[in-house]
């Protein structure tokens, strides 16, 4: 019959290319790559300090630096990782002891830490971060703000174990 769209011919070809599209893997999701561990950006070092203390704040605070941390390949979140933050801000120089400052990331890989208002220094509003705890590779990151008066600024770190 020709409104029988269930005969023996039908079921076979369709079983035969069931059977290949699961063999190469096409009827399961999409699935990523790897996420790629993120580099360490020119200049973000500078002024670094090793060991710098965790603290609750950095001076009178007001600005608020923020981001993530995950695993490079799967994207995990990765809790307990410490960050180091510094800057150039109302309260000091990047250079200057009291400017640095570390915290460590929650349950989800978050980090917060309030600081200073970050300023303009060599002509751009810019932080510095460092991941630096040895369990996986150091990265700096030197992100630039959109404008002078944010008050925040993100910073994202995709890190690949040693």
């Amino acid at each position: 019959m020709p409104g029988d769209s269930l005969n023996r011919r039908t079921m076979l070809v369709a079983g035969t290319a069931l059977v290949a599209t699961a063999g190469s893997g096409l009827i399961l999701p999409a699935r990523a790559s790897g996420l790629a561990p993120t580099p360490s950006m020119r200049g973000g070092s500078n002024n670094y300090r090793p060991g710098a203390p965790i603290v609750d704040r950095i001076g009178g605070g007001g600005f608020w630096m923020t981001g993530t941390v995950r695993r490079a390949g799967d994207g995990a979140p990765l809790p307990g990782q410490r960050i180091q933050v510094w800057a150039h801000t109302t309260e000091g120089h990047e250079r200057d002891p009291q400017s640095h400052g570390a915290t460590l990331t929650d349950a989800n890989g978050e980090f917060r830490l309030e600081m200073p208002q970050i300023v303009p220094a060599f002509g751009q509003p810019h932080g510095h971060l460092a991941y630096d705890s040895g369990e996986f590779e150091t990265v700096f990151l030197r992100p630039i703000m959109s404008s002078a008066h944010d008050k925040t600024l993100a910073a994202h770190f995709v890190l690949q174990p040693v």
